[in-house]
C-alpha cells in the first residue's frame, strides 16, 4: 500500500516538471521571434541612428549632417521666386564694392583710338581693326579673353611679403592677334598669327630695340567669311632662317604693323577688357541681387 502511494507521488511530480519545462522551452521561441520581427529591427537601428547623428557625442568621426545642424543660411524673399540667402547678399555688397573700386582705377572711359587709320569692329570681347592700305585690305582680329598674362614673379614676392598693394604693377592685355592681308588680284589672303612672347628676345647683336611681337606661323587662307582650311600649308618660324623671318615682319611694318602697332593694341585690348570685366561684375551683381 505504502509502495503503491510512492510511485503515485513520484509519478505526479514527474508530469509536473515535465509540464514545466515544456512550457519553458514552448516559451523561448516566441521571445525570440519578437524581439527580431521584421518592424522592431527596423525602427531600432533607425532610431539609434538618428541619435547618434544628432547626439554631439553620438558618432566617433565627428559628423553631423546639415540636417540637425543648428546653423544654415536662412532664405530671404524679394518676391522673384528665387533662392536669396545672406550669403547672397553679402556676395552681393562685395561686388558692388568691387565694381566701385574698378570703375575708379578705370584709365579709359572710352576705348582709345589707333593711329594709322584703323577702323575697329567690336562684337564682345573679339575685335577687328580694319586698314585699306594702297588697294590691299590688311585686317588684325583678336580677342581679350584670357588675354591678361600671370604674373608668378608677382605672387611669390607677395608669399614672402616682399611686396604691398601698393607696388602692383599694371594689368596689361597681350592677346594674340591675326593679320590677314588680302590684294584685289589675289585668290587667298596671306595669314601671319602673331602673339606677344613672354621673353622678348632680339634679332641680333646690333639691333637697337626689339621687336614687341612675334609671328608664330604664316600661311594661306580663302578670302572674305569662308571658313580656313586645316589642309592649308602652315608656315612655323621656330626653326625658320632669320632672314626669310626678318623680311616676314618687314612685311607687316610696311602696312603698319609694327612696335608702334603693337604697342597701341596692348593699350586697346587693356581697355576693352577691362570694360567687358566690369561689365561682367555688374552682371554678376544684377544675377545674385535679381535686380
Amino acid at each position: 500500500m505504502l509502495k503503491s502511494l510512492s510511485r503515485a507521488v513520484s509519478t505526479a511530480i514527474r508530469i509536473s516538471t515535465t509540464g514545466t519545462t515544456s512550457s519553458a522551452r514552448a516559451l523561448q521561441p516566441l521571445t525570440r521571434s519578437a524581439l527580431c520581427s521584421t518592424n522592431s529591427g527596423t525602427i531600432r537601428p533607425f532610431t539609434r541612428s538618428l541619435w547618434m547623428m544628432n547626439n554631439n557625442s553620438g558618432a566617433a568621426s565627428g559628423y553631423r549632417p546639415k540636417l540637425f545642424s543648428s546653423k544654415g543660411s536662412s532664405p530671404v524673399s524679394c518676391g522673384c521666386e528665387s533662392l536669396h540667402t545672406e550669403g547672397d547678399k553679402a556676395f552681393g555688397d562685395f561686388l558692388s564694392d568691387e565694381i566701385k573700386e574698378e570703375k575708379k582705377i578705370q584709365k579709359h572711359k572710352a576705348l582709345p583710338k589707333m593711329s594709322g587709320g584703323w577702323e575697329l569692329e567690336q562684337n564682345g570681347t573679339e575685335a577687328k581693326l580694319i586698314k585699306m592700305f594702297s588697294g590691299e585690305k590688311v585686317t588684325v582680329t583678336f580677342n581679350v579673353d584670357n588675354s591678361i598674362p600671370p604674373n608668378f614673379e608677382e605672387e611669390s614676392e607677395q608669399a614672402a611679403g616682399q611686396k604691398s598693394a601698393d607696388d602692383e604693377p599694371d594689368v596689361v592685355s597681350t592677346p594674340n592677334f591675326v593679320v590677314e592681308v588680302t590684294k584685289p588680284s589675289a585668290k587667298h589672303s596671306l595669314v601671319f598669327d602673331c602673339h606677344y612672347p613672354e621673353d622678348e628676345a632680339t634679332r641680333g647683336e646690333g639691333e637697337e630695340e626689339s621687336d614687341i611681337f612675334a609671328i608664330r606661323e604664316v600661311s594661306f587662307q580663302p578670302e572674305g567669311d569662308v571658313e580656313w582650311k586645316e589642309t592649308s600649308y602652315n608656315l612655323n618660324t621656330d626653326s625658320l632662317d632669320w632672314a626669310l623671318y626678318d623680311h616676314l615682319m618687314d612685311f607687316l611694318a610696311d602696312r603698319g604693323v609694327d612696335n608702334t602697332f603693337a604697342d597701341e593694341l596692348m593699350e586697346l585690348s587693356t581697355a576693352m577688357e577691362h570694360h567687358e570685366y566690369i561689365k561682367f561684375l555688374e552682371d554678376l551683381s544684377g544675377f545674385v541681387k535679381c535686380n
